[in-house]
């Protein structure tokens, strides 16, 4: 039993705080607004330019998202106006969260009247943010790299105000504790965490990931995928599992101005590893610490995996968070190490592989599949089925299979991006 002086333990605690942060909107162009409203801030005055520069990802990323408090504007001009406009540096990534009605129209005008001139960066970072803002004689330059809130950068006319190093260009992530992530421990930890350590940050996010759920079921959001399950499937707890995900995806990646609470910089992930355990747990009748227990083993073993791929790549995101919640939904129903693992190996085995093609409605679905994998990788188990160490990219023991997806994501996929965002750019 892991004690509470255990390095594993702290490590634990350290990355749910820092992995459980509330964003509003999706992160990529909230990461844009956050460095305009710095950019702004800065240089003193209201740019009447401005420059961005950033990486193929982060295109890939903000191109088709609708960012939220702006009447529905889309793209990265529309992120940049946003945090440039009525954008609060101090909140990072809650920075267009309180943007008023009012503050909607300073951003349409900002945007009419600004020029914005967005190009590629010149840099072998896979995130990377260049924002330079003028105004008369005056400039300013922001730089972040590496994840979202990673300032590396400041500049107010030609003056270095702040600078640190820039993230490695295959960094997945700014804490090394993520190492210490094994199946094992995470189970330990979540079985035997005092919950008053973490309690905040994951009842947050329970609370709000789940209202964001109800109400992309409630509203008219993108392709409604989870509007489309219940209607269309029948009524049982894995559909309404994998619907209730798919609908807060629906409702973030269409302009809905609920804040959630994200896992490995992502909002889809953050739901995706809660939101089908939350329902779980309702079915079930679970009690409140239980539910936790299970969401903190979720949000854990989604870390895991992508630490091992990266913040951003061909990869979606929504395959690690959809195993972790399947494996979440094994421990619900009592399962230990090895019911957990042969959930993740299975549901890896079924959708590694599905690519990320950037934040858009078809999130919903891919995070429908991804839970789909999560709940049949333990259903076979409980049916004495499994995937073989092998069988293509699995490996005997679950480790070395989330190492090779690892593999596969960011050495494996590093061309299947390059040909994404030239087709999305074409």
């Amino acid at each position: 039993m892991m004690e509470k002086t255990d390095l594993r333990y702290q490590a634990y605690v350290h990355i749910l705080e820092e992995e459980l942060l509330p964003a509003m909107g999706c992160t990529e162009p909230i990461a844009v607004a956050y460095a305009a409203a710095l950019a702004r801030e800065i240089l003193g005055h209201m740019p009447e330019r401005l420059e961005i520069n950033v990486s193929g990802n982060i295109l890939k990323n903000v191109k088709s998202v609708i960012v939220p408090n702006t009447g529905h504007l889309r793209g990265i001009a529309a992120a940049a106006a946003a945090g440039a406009a009525a954008g609060n540096a101090g909140a990072e990534l809650e920075v267009i969260a309180n943007v008023t009605p009012e503050q909607q129209e300073d951003i349409r005008r900002f945007l009419a009247a600004c020029p914005i001139q967005v190009g590629v960066a010149d840099t072998p970072q896979i995130f990377y943010i260049e924002i330079l803002a003028y105004a008369g004689q005056d400039n300013s330059k922001v730089v972040i790299s590496g994840y979202h809130t990673n300032v590396v950068r400041k500049e107010h006319n030609g003056e270095v105000l702040f600078q640190k190093e820039e993230a490695a260009a295959e960094m997945e992530s700014p804490y090394d504790e993520k190492s210490l992530l094994t199946i094992e421990g995470i189970l330990d930890f979540a079985d035997c965490v005092d919950l008053d350590d973490v309690r905040e940050v994951v009842q947050r996010q329970i609370d709000y990931n789940y209202r964001i759920a109800l109400e992309g079921l409630q509203g008219n959001y993108g392709a409604n995928i989870g509007s489309v399950l219940l209607k269309n499937y029948s009524d049982d707890v894995k559909i309404r599992a994998k619907a209730y995900a798919a609908a807060g995806s629906d409702a973030r990646m269409n302009g809905c101005e609920l804040p959630v609470v994200i896992v490995s910089g992502s909002g889809n992930q953050g739901m995706t590893a809660s939101i089908p355990v939350i329902v779980y747990a309702k079915e079930l009748g679970v009690d409140e610490d239980k539910m936790m227990r299970a969401v903190i083993l979720s949000d854990l073993i989604t870390v895991h995996q992508k630490s091992g791929i990266g913040r951003l790549s061909a990869y979606c995101g929504a395959i690690s968070a959809g195993c972790g919640a399947g494996a979440a939904i094994a421990y619900l129903y009592g399962g230990g190490y090895e019911e957990i693992s042969h959930t993740i190996v299975n549901a890896l085995a079924i959708v590694s592989g599905v690519v990320c093609d950037g934040a858009k409605a078809s999130c919903a679905a891919k995070i429908a599949a991804a839970v789909d994998a999560g709940i049949l990788g333990y259903s076979m188990y409980q049916d004495g089925q499994q995937f073989w160490g092998g069988d293509g990219i699995v490996s005997k023991g679950v480790e070395n299979t989330i190492r090779n997806v690892g593999q596969l994501a960011r050495e494996g996929m590093k061309e299947t991006d390059k040909e994404i965002i030239k087709i999305m750019l074409g």
